[in-house]
């Protein structure tokens, strides 16, 4: 019997809370959906960032329909007004939500995807991209390489593996990679006593502005409170400190403005010094310490470790042979780009967007969660639960839900765009003050009806 590209499953890449969000809208659909995760279990990457308490409320941080599947089980609802860690909401909603999932959807754990294509084709070849299905390239924990094929593709990866560098110029600073024992691209967990005995009493550079920044600079402030010795420099690539702090009171998320609130006491009180526009060229080692030197000849020396809170970035290195339209500035979907440019604004309220904005010239293939902003910031879960479930109406033929895009951001009580603060020409800086306009125009016909499609009795065509 001839196979149908309809029977074969929407391919998920990522179990984090994006990918299972996607899943069980799908499987809310009667989609059939495969579950690709390179990790042990659902949540891995977030499990790296346990110690880290969110700024948005569990209400924010449970997608409706997952909540609406674990109210059929035994789970036990947490208190949306409170405040999860990443443990928490591994172990209190991503693997119940995996778990409740296992019965319609299908999970491949340490399992990663290497590359993507069309079955048959390159990216060179025009026919068939739209009747074809995807072959998904695997490398299993058996180190084998396998191929399974796909209806569709929803990339959840995330960008938490590809965190950016010290050097200010997207590169690594000279020296950067003789000193990476020294460097830390992610917060440290403070409570364990490994990191405790490691950084008391040193010197701490934190490089950075952005949340994650000031979440550390407020960690630190209080650890070198509680052990005397440890001193904190805070390194900023931008010349001045206006909305360095973030919106404070009139963050429509209170939790989000209170970490600037506590970075900006920290310096206040004394308890960590402050450079601006400091871009790190050079990171010299030396016996004992690091030393950071700007390409003004600025210096930090006798730094002890580096804590490099730059932002991250996408990696696409598995999607070659696939047709993206990412934006060449931030690497997200140009349709979406103008939405969630940072040198536009910072505001934190994205208007609404989905399966349009999120489409690419490779028929059926979407970008979703932290990735789909490419290497803008700012990004909120909640954004990733209306993106997938617009793309899982549109995958289902309901072009209408599809459309129906609801999305209402907290404001972060900031105007003004990262790129444009140090910039003495800009007027207003830009900022959330007028929505911008998307581009995007896409046609329900851009989303293949793969319900009516065969596969070809042939072979390959050019």
């Amino acid at each position: 019997m001839e196979t149908l590209v309809k029977d074969l499953p929407v391919v998920v890449v990522g179990a984090g809370p994006i990918g299972l969000a996607a899943a069980t809208h799908l499987a809310q659909r009667n989609i059939p959906t495969h579950v690709i995760e390179r990790g042990s279990h659902a949540g891995a990457s977030v499990v790296e960032w346990n110690h880290v308490r969110l700024f948005s409320r569990w209400a924010e941080v449970i997608d409706p329909a997952g909540r609406a599947l674990l109210t059929n089980t035994e789970w036990t609802p947490p208190d949306d007004d409170t405040y999860p860690t990443g443990r928490e909401w591994v172990t209190q909603y991503l693997r119940p939500l995996s778990e409740a999932l296992r019965s319609s959807v299908e999970f491949s754990y340490d399992t990663e995807v290497v590359g993507i294509a069309r079955r048959g084709r390159d990216r060179l070849v025009d026919s068939g991209r739209d009747t074809e299905p995807f072959s998904v390239y695997l490398h299993t924990a058996d180190r084998q390489t396998h191929k399974i094929a796909a209806r569709a593709i929803i990339d959840a990866t995330g960008t938490w593996q590809s965190p950016n560098l010290v050097g200010s110029e997207g590169l690594p600073a000279i020296g950067e990679d003789s000193a990476h024992t020294r460097i830390s691209y992610r917060i440290p967990d403070l409570d364990s006593p490994t990191v405790r005995d490691e950084l008391a009493g040193k010197h701490i550079a934190v490089v950075g502005s952005g949340h994650s920044a000031l979440t550390a600079v407020g960690l630190f402030a209080a650890f070198a409170q509680s052990h005397p010795g440890t001193t904190i420099t805070w390194a900023r690539r931008r010349g001045t400190a206006e909305n360095v702090f973030g919106g404070g009171s009139q963050d429509e998320l209170p939790q989000r403005g209170a970490l600037g609130v506590r970075a900006k006491k920290a310096v206040e009180d004394g308890l960590v010094s402050t450079i601006t526009g400091f871009r790190t060229e050079q990171i010299e080692t030396h016996d004992d310490n690091l030393e950071l030197i700007s390409d003004t000849g600025a210096r930090i020396v006798d730094v002890d470790h580096v804590v490099a809170l730059t932002g991250f970035r996408p990696n696409n290195s598995w999607l070659t042979e696939l047709r993206l339209n990412l934006d060449y500035t931030l690497e997200a979907p140009v349709a979406l780009a103008p939405l969630i440019d940072p040198n536009v604004h910072s505001c934190g309220t994205v208007y609404p967007h989905g399966y349009a904005e999120l489409s690419h010239p490779e028929p059926n293939f979407f970008i979703v969660g932290m990735k789909s902003y490419g290497r803008a910031p700012t990004f909120l879960a909640m954004t990733g639960f209306e993106q997938v479930r617009s793309i899982a109406a549109a995958l289902a033929g309901d072009f209408d839900s599809a459309a129906q895009v609801e999305l209402t951001l907290p404001d972060t009580g900031v105007c003004g765009g990262a790129g444009v603060f140090d910039d003495p020409n800009a007027e207003g800086s830009g900022g959330c003050c007028a929505p911008p306009q998307s581009s995007a125009t896409v046609a329900p016909a851009q989303v293949i009806a793969l319900e009516s499609l065969a596969m070809p009795r042939f072979g390959p065509r050019n």
